[in-house]
């Protein structure tokens, strides 16, 4: 046979099966959208009925808050300030290098004052005074466990359920079972801000909201603080709508014909996101303009709201989102890493925060969004009850602890005013009901009506799920 034939044929072998493969592949595809994108009588098998939850605002507050200092008040230490961590509580637990060279590890109780609050009679500090106020509207996971002990890879498995990165991260999942209500806006928006506590803080990577293996037009879309929301948000000089439309249009047509030669379901990612980037060009300035919004809403979130790119700001932007049906909102606050100076730093942090969190939820509710929309406050592990370094009676850090922390949920299907799990009275073990991070993912993915062992994804010869082989729904705090 003439070689230039041979050559020739196995080409069109190779583009016939690869443009069938992704035929099926997105056949496949098509069974994993919405309800309403499919016929009105199916439903994807990884539905597992009516959602509780329409969409998420997750305020992730990375560097690992301080359970004792703020959720989980342990008044029976205070008279062991100093003394060493008793052996019978560490059991040989591993501890990281930051500390495992200390002579002792001295016990170093919270300065802060806690009190019960709301019909609930949740216990809370004193350092979170408009949380305090919310006290019956929330669900305090006292429990929360991980196997992580470093931040990267702790924050990785938070996001991905697992710390090695390349995973898809759990917005990305969601977005891939459940598509958008919003063709004009991405169904997975990142929103980052940086804390006043330690303003140089751990860093934040893309990759926390990537896609992973997933196609990439599930990764989330990060708002920047500065210039446009979205890079390119704006037409350069000399090109107006009606060009870009035009220019588009050309562009997906080569796009069409390059996808039809070799069948890359890449490229029909690219035409997707072309089409979502000019309908941005719309929408995102109609969502970042507050300038309607009413003095009283604005004084919800403090006084930080108008500044671009903090938390305040952050939390109205997210709220806006929600209205408008973004499907996976989601706010990395940086500034949580208190190994040394944690009093000053802590307030700080919660001066950032604490407003604005509550101004939110008291946002969502009397809008009646509370009621469809899940949040989720929390970091990556908590932190040690001795101190990192030299303890003094005003001054003191903290190590990182992934053996138990606390996290807080809120709004559609949650059960309001509820503390649960408990920890033992250094609050270094969990003694009562313990929350694994994949518990918590499957319990999150349940309120959207997903069931979490059935939302796949086939790469490199196996099935992938957001939990791996683990995870079982919290049912103590579903409503």
């Amino acid at each position: 046979m003439n070689p230039l034939l041979s050559i020739q044929d196995q080409a069109n072998r190779r583009t016939f099966l690869q443009s069938s493969a992704h035929g099926l592949g997105l056949a496949a595809l098509a069974s994993l959208l919405p309800q309403s994108a499919t016929s009105a009588d199916r439903q994807p098998s990884f539905m597992r009925g009516a959602p509780k939850a329409k969409r998420i605002i997750y305020l992730f507050q990375s560097g690992a808050p301080s359970q004792m200092d703020l959720f989980d008040p342990k008044p029976g230490i205070t008279g062991r300030r100093g003394e060493d961590l008793p052996d019978s509580i560490r059991m040989g637990q591993r501890i990281t290098t930051m500390t495992s060279g200390q002579k002792t590890l001295p016990v170093a109780p919270s300065i802060f004052n806690f009190k019960r609050h709301g019909k609930s009679g949740a216990w809370l500090s004193e350092l979170l005074p408009f949380t305090s106020q919310i006290a019956d509207e929330i669900c305090l996971i006292r429990t929360m466990h991980t196997e992580a002990i470093n931040h990267d890879p702790a924050i990785t498995f938070f996001q991905t359920g697992s710390q090695l990165a390349g995973r898809p991260s759990i917005g990305s999942w969601v977005s891939y079972g459940l598509g958008s209500e919003n063709a004009d806006l991405p169904a997975y928006v990142v929103l980052t801000s940086r804390g006043t506590g330690r303003p140089n803080d751990q860093p934040l990577y893309d990759r926390l909201w990537g896609s992973g293996f997933l196609p990439t037009q599930h990764q989330g879309v990060k708002f920047r603080n500065t210039g446009d929301p979205v890079l390119y948000l704006s037409n350069p000089p000399g090109v107006d709508r009606n060009l870009r439309r035009d220019m588009l249009d050309d562009l997906a047509a080569l796009n069409g014909k390059q996808h039809a030669a070799v069948g890359d379901p890449e490229i029909q990612t690219r035409i997707a996101q072309y089409e979502m980037a000019f309908r941005m060009q719309a929408s995102v300035p109609e969502l970042t303009d507050i300038s309607n919004e009413p003095q009283s809403v604005l004084d919800l979130y403090g006084p930080e709201v108008k500044t671009k790119g903090t938390y305040a700001a952050n939390c109205l932007l997210a709220r806006r989102l929600a209205e408008r049906d973004v499907r996976f909102i989601q706010l990395f606050h940086q500034g949580w890493d208190h190994h040394g100076g944690l009093p000053a730093a802590l307030k700080g942090q919660c001066r950032d925060t604490d407003q604005p969190t509550a101004g939110l939820l008291l946002d969502l509710k009397q809008r009646g969004l509370l009621d469809d929309t899940l949040i989720v406050w929390g970091g990556e592990f908590g932190r040690t009850i001795y101190s990192q370094g030299k303890l003094t009676e005003t001054n003191y850090g903290r190590d990182h602890h992934p053996r138990c922390f606390t996290m807080w949920l809120a709004g559609a299907g949650i059960k309001p005013g509820m503390t649960y799990g408990a920890t033992d009275d250094y609050c270094y073990n969990i003694v009562e009901n313990p929350v694994h991070v994949h518990d918590l993912n499957a319990t999150i993915m349940h309120l959207m009506g997903i069931d979490h062992k059935r939302l796949t994804y086939k790469f490199q010869g196996r099935q992938f799920r957001l939990t791996d082989v683990h995870g079982e729904l919290i049912h103590a705090v579903l409503a």
